[in-house]
């Protein structure tokens, strides 16, 4: 049988989601507390990887067992086993065609900015940009990004062995409360640093350090150049993933 998982960390003090040989890594931390309910090692499979210091609220595994135990059993000895900055939010039985990546319909992340005076408090959780960033200018540069597109030159080096680089991104809201900035990106998928590359490349262009017309030909295949702005991982958190109602 197959549980669909959902669980929301503070990456702070990880290396990222993956398992990494040597290295503390929130896949890895699930699979040993899942070592210890079952007696047994138990592999997951989740919706996508987050980078070092990346936050999630709504991070999805699935892993597949033989044994049975009721899903808030599941949540409640998980809860136990697992460290503090990782929780598991909800445990749901699905059937065997369910994959935590090939059955998405949505992914959102959300990254905070703030524009005002250096807070230390939430320096692992909200980006310190220091100065106003003009709202209007960022939406303006996010419309250029949503839709589909080539993300060949927002995304980081490694993902050379992709088959493409074609991506949609459904949406991006921009909202400001006091002096943080609250972006939201929703797509079907995204490449790796793509989100914070494009975020990058829309507070360059506030900056007058790219014009539209840069950013138009970056999402250009013809285009051999890799955007060089890229905003820090720990204002970034992963919030849902989506899946189609069956």
């Amino acid at each position: 049988m197959r549980y669909k998982v959902i669980v929301s960390y503070d990456g702070t003090l990880f290396d990222g989601y993956q398992i990494q040989k040597d290295k503390r890594t929130i896949q890895n931390e699930i699979q040993i507390a899942l070592a210890k309910l079952y007696q047994k090692e138990i592999k997951i499979s989740s919706s996508g990887r987050t980078d070092k210091g990346v936050h999630a609220y709504g991070q999805v595994f699935s892993y597949e067992t033989e044994k049975e135990i009721e899903p808030y059993k599941i949540k409640k000895a998980l809860n136990t086993y697992l460290p503090k900055d990782v929780s598991i939010i909800n445990v749901n039985k699905v059937d065997d065609s369910f994959h935590p990546r090939g059955s998405i319909k949505n992914k959102e992340y959300v990254y905070k900015i703030n524009i005002g005076t250096f807070n230390p408090i939430e320096r692992n959780y909200v980006y310190q940009h220091g100065y106003d960033l003009d709202v209007k200018k960022l939406k303006k540069a996010a419309k250029l990004f949503v839709g589909t597109h080539n993300f060949k030159n927002f995304c980081t080096n490694d993902e050379e062995e992709k088959k493409t680089y074609v991506r949609t991104v459904n949406k991006i809201s921009i909202s400001k409360k006091d002096d943080i900035i609250i972006i939201s990106i929703v797509g079907t998928g995204f490449l790796r640093y793509m989100v914070r590359m494009i975020i990058g490349t829309m507070i360059a262009y506030n900056d007058g350090k790219v014009d539209l017309d840069n950013i138009k030909f970056s999402l250009d295949e013809r285009c051999p150049n890799r955007t060089i702005y890229k905003v820090p991982s720990e204002g970034l958190y992963l919030m849902k993933v989506t899946y189609p109602q069956r």
